[in-house]
Formats: C-alpha cells, sequence, structure tokens
C-alpha cells in the first residue's frame, strides 16, 4: 500500500502482529514439545543391556523398575535397569527414556542378587494378571491406581525365592496399599497383601 505521494506506508499493525506470532512461538515451544512416548519394560532392555555389556562383560540383570508414572496397559515414559558384574562386584543402573539412557550410574551400595529369568512376561501381561485375580475390587476405591512396578528375584517369595517375580503397588488416598505378587514366568498371582 502506498499513500498518495507515492511512498510504501509501514504498517505497525502488522509489525506488531508478526512480532506476537514470533513470541508466541517461542514461548509455546516447551508446550509444544512432544511428550516421551510410554513403552513396556522389555521395550527398553536392549539399550539398557547394550550398554551394561560394555560396562562390564559379565553384567546380568538383576531388577527392573517403572522410574516415572506407569499406565494401566503397564507402560511408563521411562523404565530403570539395574545391572551386577560379579567381577567389578558392583551394580549399575541404567533409565531409558524414548528409546536412550537419560541416566547412567554406578551405585554405591553392595546389592549382590540372582540374575532375573530370561523369559519373564512383559509389564503389561503382568498388569494383566494381577488386575484380573487381585486388584480389580481394591482398583474401585476412591483415587486407587497402580503406583509401582518391581521386577527382581526372591523378593516377597519366601517359599520359592528362586522366582523372577513382578510386584505391584497398587494405592489410595482411602485405603492401605495392595500388593501383588506375579509368577514373572509361569503369569500367575503368587501372593496379596494390603499395607
Amino acid at each position: 500500500m502506498r499513500t498518495r505521494q507515492g511512498r510504501p506506508v509501514r504498517s505497525k499493525g502488522l509489525a506488531l502482529v508478526a512480532a506476537t506470532y514470533v513470541l508466541g512461538l517461542l514461548v509455546a515451544a516447551p508446550v509444544m514439545a512432544r511428550d516421551p512416548d510410554p513403552f513396556a519394560a522389555r521395550a527398553g532392555l536392549d539399550v539398557a543391556r547394550s550398554a551394561a555389556g560394555s560396562w562390564a562383560p559379565d553384567a546380568v540383570l538383576i531388577y527392573v523398575e517403572n522410574d516415572e508414572a506407569v499406565a494401566a496397559d503397564g507402560t511408563s515414559a521411562r523404565w530403570g535397569y539395574l545391572f551386577h558384574s560379579k567381577t567389578l562386584d558392583q551394580v549399575r543402573a541404567y533409565s531409558i527414556r524414548d528409546g536412550k539412557i537419560v541416566v547412567a550410574e554406578t551405585l554405591d551400595m553392595k546389592f549382590e542378587a540372582p540374575p532375573l529369568a530370561t523369559d519373564w512376561i512383559d509389564s503389561g501381561a503382568a498388569i494383566e494378571v494381577g488386575d484380573r485375580i487381585a486388584a480389580t475390587e481394591f482398583k474401585k476405591t476412591g483415587g486407587a491406581s497402580l503406583s509401582t512396578m518391581l521386577l527382581m528375584r526372591g523378593a516377597f517369595q519366601d517359599k520359592d525365592p528362586d522366582q523372577t517375580t513382578w510386584t505391584l503397588i497398587y494405592t489410595s488416598p482411602s485405603a492401605p496399599s495392595l500388593f501383588v505378587v506375579v509368577d514373572a514366568t509361569a503369569a500367575k498371582v503368587r501372593r496379596t497383601w494390603r499395607g
């Protein structure tokens, strides 16, 4: 657009709109950033196992836990994997998110545990078993939800301490927590308790 004298008109309104748009994009960038894709526990295992093998060739997986909230389908945005090396007499933790290691640290603790069975069911299958057998009624209490999943060997299973089990911990603001121990190789509930 030009004035009657032929000079171009500088629109302050147009400049203001453009500046507002650019500023809006800068402010919205973190909001528009993609949330990490949730995944089942086994999906991060290859990345963690590869890193653990570089750390110690004799590293064995001894523990898995959700590092962020776990959904009803057994997925989480981040899973933690703990490995033990007998040669180094150390344990090393890896936290996987979006297919990448976000935390890798050697822990200053003695935690020698037997390796997990290799044929364990994934987190989603463990929840299906736990919900079907033990947790359906508990989840009807106000605000009840699954808060933690632990995969380990020998914990909470006095009768057969060699079993690899998922321990599902359901919490509620109005009732004591529900613990459900699922045999991770036979896909059966082995034990439940409240506490």
